[in-house]
């Protein structure tokens, strides 16, 4: 039975992408900063789908957080899903920069180092495969957190080649607005955000999951997003930072 080990399990994306694999029948060691929050999810999977769920609590902003993480991977696991993040209720330059340095830990450090923890392993066995979470707004002049995402995908397709083996993959995953906690748990408002833009969590993962088995470096789910990001190309920072931060607020 396969392993995958999925940082921020407990809601959104990183609960879906924990439905999806147990229902794959994979083992799961799911991380986030909440323990008991970890247990009661644990035990809904075990109870629902019948499989191994090894609980790992950990803050991923701290050394010690990633260093816990980071020897289990080592032990060895057939998927890493590097979902932990989170957004700042301000925005640069008015978010404090204790904030804005614990986002970069979370979305750009953690995702290194435990990478990095993983691949050895997998390397040795000559398979298995990591999925960065991103964002479709690392394509966009979007502040600290689009710039955070940004970092995420192009390391991800760095590691992707530097790998270089047909069966050891590695994927950003760039979702767009998804119906989770974020906002309310960052403290935005989201009503400005158009309802056509929304994406459900199980579906993500299963866009996620279907480029993964399709050896992408880069997935972007749903029409819609794959649309807006490829006209973004075209469209002036400027302007692309004044849409972004009209409707993403």
């Amino acid at each position: 039975m396969p392993t995958a080990l999925i940082t921020g399990a407990t809601a959104g994306i990183g609960a879906a992408f924990a439905r999806r694999l147990a229902a794959d029948a994979f083992s799961l060691v799911l991380v986030a900063r909440d323990e008991q929050r970890l247990v009661r999810t644990a035990e809904q999977l075990r109870l629902r789908y019948g499989v191994d769920v090894e609980v790992l609590p950990a803050d991923l902003a701290s050394d010690e957080g990633v260093a816990r993480v980071g020897s289990r991977l080592r032990d060895g696991v057939d998927l890493l899903v590097n979902n932990a993040g989170f957004g700042n209720r301000d925005s640069f330059p008015d978010a404090p920069v204790d904030d804005e340095v614990r986002m970069l830990r979370v979305h750009c450090e953690a995702v290194l180092r435990l990478t990095l923890a993983a691949l050895p392993a997998m390397r040795k066995r000559g398979r298995g495969a990591i999925v960065n979470v991103a964002s479709a707004a690392a394509f966009f002049t979007r502040g600290t957190y689009g710039a955070s995402k940004a970092w995420v995908v192009s390391f991800s397709e760095s590691a992707a080649h530097a790998v270089d083996h047909p069966r050891i993959r590695v994927m950003a995953l760039c979702p767009g607005f998804v119906r989770t906690e974020f906002h309310q748990r960052a403290g935005m408002d989201p009503s400005g955000i158009p309802g056509p833009l929304w994406l459900k969590a199980d579906d993500v993962v299963r866009g996620a999951m279907r480029d993964l088995a399709l050896g992408r470096s880069v997935s972007v789910p749903s029409l819609r997003y794959k649309v807006i990001v490829a006209a973004g190309r075209f469209v002036p920072k400027r302007l692309q930072a004044m849409v972004s931060a009209r409707i993403g607020r």
